[in-house]
């Protein structure tokens, strides 16, 4: 470990694509902590209420839901796999229909509230990674380090252009592309726990830099 003594709390917030997940679960690995990934959570409750047919327009019925689902991420040799209701749910939580109806989840007051108590319980045991949209103002506002991660919009919309392929997906550019300007316009307006950049927040923009050399800046400032 390159820390001592007490638990150790990276928050890593950013708009869609700019490549926090990829980033915090290698920053993870290179601390020797653990990585906690927020939005896998959201989608996994997202997951559930399709499956259920929830009213997605209705908090309380979001609210009573999540009060009955226990959702796990559990760090393995293989990666990271999310588990809900004891079911492993990695794949399918990554669907694009999952993707378009997450919003529903995050927008909602209720629901958001016992997400962080989850997030911040986990904080709490062990040293983590972890990375969202409002992690470093919201969920650890006291964290021990935390970052911005962005990019440019294209590059983002290319990256999870370039990600949709390789899964076999036929989609269009440009598609992708308003996918993304949509996305950012939820996260940056919504009511409860929008994307802003925390003002200790150190920002980095990836827009021209490869993975390893974010990893390596982020690690450097721990």
């Amino acid at each position: 470990m390159i820390y001592k003594g007490q638990i150790l709390v990276v928050t890593i917030d950013g708009p869609a694509g700019a490549g926090k997940s990829t980033i915090a679960k290698k920053l993870a690995k290179a601390l020797e902590v653990s990585y906690l990934d927020t939005g896998a959570m959201y989608r996994a409750l997202t997951l559930k209420a399709m499956r259920e047919s929830v009213n997605m327009e209705s908090e309380d019925d979001l609210i009573a839901l999540a009060k009955r689902t226990v959702i796990d991420i559990e760090n393995l040799d293989c990666g990271v796999k999310v588990f809900l209701d004891g079911e492993d749910v990695s794949q399918e939580i990554r669907t694009v229909e999952v993707t378009n109806n997450t919003f529903y989840i995050a927008r909602a007051a209720g629901v958001r509230s016992i997400m962080v108590e989850w997030q911040r319980e986990m904080g709490s045991r062990k040293s983590v990674v972890i990375e969202g949209r409002d992690v470093g103002t919201v969920v650890f506002p006291n964290a021990t380090r935390k970052y911005y991660l962005d990019a440019d919009v294209e590059e983002r919309a290319r990256r999870r252009y370039d990600e949709l392929i390789a899964k076999g997906k036929e989609v269009d550019f440009s598609d992708v592309l308003n996918d993304v300007k949509v996305r950012d316009e939820k996260d940056f307006t919504r009511k409860v726990g929008p994307l802003k950049k925390a003002e200790d927040a150190v920002v980095i923009d990836s827009t021209k830099m490869t993975i390893d050399e974010v990893v390596e800046e982020m690690k450097n400032k721990i």
